[in-house]
């Protein structure tokens, strides 16, 4: 279940409520380079399964890459501040259509989408109460946000490094929020991913820690 729509401001993305069709505590997804896959969809009907309202938005103008070089190419034909204002105006989408359009919502993102997940919080800090970035990295100011933070990294990761974690997780507490970073042994990148460098029983640890990360930030609808 769940619908693909359309609009001017948000352009065309997956939207899933909860089980029953009543809205929940809003949680925005951000893909990774892939693009919007049925992978992803899934993983929305999976958090929606536990009272939430769940928006995915499309980034990459329909683009579903299938290899590292398509994928980084499609990405190069976006311009970041198309990009960027989709991504905002896709949270300000999310809360009209949750159960309530004031409260803050949660924002999950996957790689590049964990990237923006973290870009997103410092931007719109009246909005965002947490971020789950899967081997997604920022060095940005976070003085003005005011999220909670959960990471999951690889720590084979060859596009993630160390210093990356480090220093992502280093400027969020200089900015005075909480972190809960967790590195997974053996895992590269895209390792929650289906179809890609999968590790499947380090992504279904990776998705309870999430599930209660959301639990924590979020007041999910009860069934």
């Amino acid at each position: 279940m769940g619908n693909v729509f359309s609009t001017e401001s948000a352009g065309e993305a997956f939207l899933v409520d909860p089980p029953g069709g009543s809205s929940g505590p809003g949680v925005l997804v951000l893909h990774s380079w892939w693009g919007l896959t049925d992978d992803v969809r899934e993983f929305c009907r999976e958090i929606a399964a536990d009272g939430y309202t769940v928006l995915a938005p499309d980034l990459l103008g329909g683009a579903t890459p299938s290899s590292d070089l398509e994928a980084a190419t499609v990405l190069a034909e976006q311009a970041p501040d198309e990009l960027a204002g989709l991504v905002m105006s896709s949270a300000h989408t999310l809360r009209a259509c949750s159960l309530d359009p004031n409260a803050k919502i949660a924002v999950i993102g996957f790689a590049m989408g964990g990237s923006m997940a973290l870009w997103l919080s410092a931007r719109l800090s009246t909005v965002v109460a947490g971020v789950v970035t899967y081997y997604g990295a920022q060095s940005i100011d976070f003085d003005e946000a005011d999220a909670r933070y959960l990471g999951h990294f690889g720590d084979s990761d060859e596009i993630v490094s160390e210093e990356d974690r480090v220093t992502t997780e280093a400027f969020i507490r200089l900015g005075g929020s909480d972190t809960e970073w967790h590195l997974y042994e053996g895992c590269d990148h895209f390792f929650a991913e289906p179809g890609r460098r999968f590790d499947e029983a380090a992504a279904a640890l990776a998705l309870g820690r999430t599930k209660t990360f959301l639990s924590g930030v979020l007041a999910p609808t009860a069934d």
